[in-house]
């Protein structure tokens, strides 16, 4: 029970376990979620065995691939929270929220851990999937790269919520998040790396966050910890996720005042 003397961290940790129940309710959300990066393993990634490995840098094509694979994982993992919002928001939940003493930021935080543990569990589980198609683990580097999308997964999921409050309409949501994810996505090179690309795309690229969270999590699925990649991709994704939690608190404080 939250009361007014319960820290942010009792409060964040209670509403993350109500999140967690929602999602452990619909467990369908959770295999459909799981099924779009393995098939992109199964599907997408033998298109590319003929492509020299030079031109990924030297890497096998399951090493390129699946870290590109998770970033568009934690993209989606992230995403879904808005349309719970608005749901909240039309039945009165965030209506009797307002008459609680519970910190407008720790309902949040709630969203935002629940989604960046849902997505360090499930793309553990498509890493250690990957395996049998060639993908190699090193512990230290995959702990580093969950660590670094699951807080790619929190900007998300800040994201996602504060747009569904702003706007107040699942259609609008809709559009707001798919005009976003195609261009982000695609420029990161998740798919493929950018050096492939005109030399347009490649600068084009440096302005979009994910893309220094695609060229860090290459490096260290590969075993290289202390690289400029990796430095700029962690230096960028935290950078993203305060300034994404900063600008959500404040909608979140608005909404539920």
């Amino acid at each position: 029970m939250i009361t007014k003397e319960s820290s942010i961290v009792t409060e964040a940790f209670l509403l993350t376990q109500r999140r967690a129940k929602e999602l452990l309710r619909e467990p369908q959300w959770i295999f459909s979620g799981m099924a779009t990066p393995i098939l992109y393993l199964v599907l997408f990634a033998p298109l590319l065995t003929n492509i020299p490995s030079a031109l990924f840098g030297g890497l096998s094509v399951v090493q390129m691939f699946v870290p590109g694979m998770l970033v568009l994982f934690a993209f989606g993992s992230g995403q879904g929270i808005g349309w719970t919002v608005i749901h909240e928001l039309d039945t009165g939940v965030i209506e009797r929220f307002r008459v609680t003493p519970v910190r407008r930021v720790s309902l949040l935080l709630g969203s935002v851990i629940r989604d960046g543990l849902f997505f360090i569990v499930c793309a553990l589980i498509v890493c250690l999937i990957a395996i049998p198609f060639g993908f190699v683990i090193h512990p230290s580097g995959l702990a580093l790269t969950l660590l670094l999308l699951a807080v790619l997964t929190g900007t998300v999921s800040a994201t996602s919520a504060a747009i569904g409050l702003a706007l107040k309409n699942i259609g609008a949501l809709a559009a707001s998040i798919m005009s976003m994810q195609l261009p982000l996505t695609l420029l990161a090179g998740a798919l493929l790396p950018i050096s492939m690309g005109p030399t347009w795309l490649r600068v084009l690229a440096h302005f979009n966050p994910f893309y220094y969270a695609v060229e860090a999590a290459r490096d260290l699925a590969s075993g290289h910890i202390l690289t400029v990649n990796v430095g700029l991709g962690f230096l960028v994704v935290f950078a993203v996720f305060a300034l994404a939690l900063t600008w959500a608190s404040r909608v979140f404080q608005k909404a539920v005042a």
